[in-house]
């Protein structure tokens, strides 16, 4: 992954994470700024996995390493909303 790359994945990132919490069904008590970086995490395992299943480069807008992205989005809010609210009182 090149900086240039790197960097798109964050601010991608901050899109991802939202689109993450919409998918994910019920309401989540996990602070915005959290649901962010759990976007920007996984915008950056998404963009390298789609690199290694060779999709991360394709002609025009890369739908499947988006998608790829959300799913690990979703599955990071899913897991911190699960124990994120637990440890509160």
């Amino acid at each position: 992954m090149e900086i240039t790359g790197f960097f798109a994945a964050v601010i991608i990132g901050l899109i991802i994470g939202a689109l993450g919490r919409l998918v994910v069904p019920g309401k989540q008590n996990v602070p915005i700024l959290l649901t962010l970086a759990i976007g920007v995490l996984a915008a950056i395992l998404g963009t390298v996995v789609a690199g290694v299943f060779g999709v991360d480069d394709t002609a025009g807008i890369d739908w499947i390493e988006l998608l790829i992205q959300v799913v690990f989005a979703a599955i990071g809010v899913a897991i911190v909303a699960g124990t994120y609210g637990r440890r509160r009182p």
